[in-house]
């Protein structure tokens, strides 16, 4: 499972940091990071998720109240949002 978070759509609720410990707080930035992440285009990073960490970054997905993380499974279907 892999897990896309686009910096430039976060508006800095920090739900998702409340949900997954992979994800911190920028203060300066206003935005949340992903730790561990690559940036694959400007302002989206991408990593894989560990099997024990799915339902976690599957619940910082669903809580972010403007959709700027997305999961996708190992096939590339894309699963939340």
């Amino acid at each position: 499972m892999k897990i896309e978070y686009d910096e430039d759509t976060c508006i800095g609720m920090f739900q998702c940091v409340a949900e997954w410990d992979e994800f911190t707080k920028d203060e300066s930035k206003g935005k949340a990071v992903l730790e561990d992440s690559e940036e694959v285009e400007d302002g989206v990073f991408v990593r894989e998720v560990p099997e024990d960490a799915e339902l976690d970054a599957k619940f910082a997905a669903r809580t972010c109240p403007v959709d700027a993380i997305t999961i996708y499974d190992d096939d590339g279907e894309q699963l939340i949002p």
